[in-house]
């Protein structure tokens, strides 16, 4: 903020410099008396009103451009969203309909059994996309719950979590945390919230991984931040992708077939962001992916 304003008090503050130059140098420091007609004065005030005025109307004139384009993004953001939405209800619909059918029509028993599986499991996908949706719209408005969270420990329990969902030996499952010189500090923030953001990344390590695959849960300080990295051996992200799967309800190529409600993800950043950090990812094709969290420290407290 201070840099934009530079270039402005430059002038004024050169004149200031000289001035106090002139009067200790010793140099020769005359007054000047200028002289001007009344008429040339008011022409040259008329002037000088014109080009403020100007300059204001091109100042209103850029922050109005700038608005517009601010809400014309905005709306295309929204008309995405709700193409989105569109195409996660319909799929759903579509199936439970079509399942609606063969438990009323002359199926067999198997047949009736099978469709009214695909309706139950359709439903809670139904069910957790309209959860989804419903948390990712009280994190707008919600006041966060500050308390002293140990980050370490919130950490243990998410990767102990995931092991209870994975298959003995069907991932490669670590944890890397700090113990020396000094553990992670304790973070000022909300723990239910911090806990979700790990765990949706975890999650969605483990619906994107195969068996013998690996998955590494990782933590340092950097700086006046903690970055939390949750790292995986699946099969990437296109980098033409990589700058849309925040979004909400986006679902890439890869993610055909997986089980989700496209609102993991944009869950983790909104969380991040309510605490005044920020999320990034790296990734290559065929290789894997790292999602990383960067939380501000400068609430807590070292151990």
């Amino acid at each position: 903020m201070i840099l934009r304003w530079l270039p402005i008090l430059a002038p004024a503050l050169l004149g200031l410099i000289l001035a106090v130059w002139f009067n200790q140098s010793g140099l020769p420091n005359p007054t000047l008396v200028l002289r001007a007609q009344i008429s040339a004065l008011i022409a040259l005030a008329g002037i000088g009103l014109s080009m403020l005025a100007a300059v204001g109307l091109l100042v209103s004139d850029w922050i109005g451009r700038r608005h517009m384009q601010t809400l014309l993004q905005a709306a295309e953001e929204r008309r995405r969203f709700l193409t989105r939405l569109d195409h996660e209800l319909k799929n759903p619909l579509t199936a439970i309909f079509a399942g609606l059918a063969n438990v009323t029509s002359e199926a067999s028993d198997a047949e009736r059994t099978a469709s009214i599986d695909s309706i139950q499991t359709q439903m809670k996908r139904l069910r957790g996309l309209v959860s989804d949706l419903r948390k990712l719209s009280d994190l707008e408005t919600r006041s966060l719950e500050h308390t002293a969270v140990d980050m370490t420990e919130l950490l243990h329990e998410n990767i102990e979590l995931l092991k209870e969902k994975t298959p003995p030996g069907a991932r490669n499952l670590h944890l890397s945390v700090p113990q020396a010189p000094w553990p992670l500090p304790i973070m000022s923030g909300d723990r239910d919230l911090l806990f979700l953001a790990v765990h949706n990344l975890l999650d969605n390590a483990l619906k994107y991984t195969g068996e013998g695959d690996t998955i590494e849960l990782r933590a340092y300080e950097d700086g006046a931040e903690l970055v939390v990295e949750v790292a995986d051996t699946g099969p990437g992200i296109p980098e033409s992708e990589q700058a849309h799967v925040w979004n909400e309800l986006f679902r890439g190529q890869g993610a055909r077939g997986v089980a989700g409600s496209g609102l993991g993800l944009a869950l983790v950043k909104s969380i991040v962001l309510r605490h005044g950090g920020s999320v990034d990812l790296r990734s290559r094709s065929g290789q894997g992916t790292v999602f990383a969290l960067h939380l501000p420290t400068g609430d807590g407290t070292k151990r």
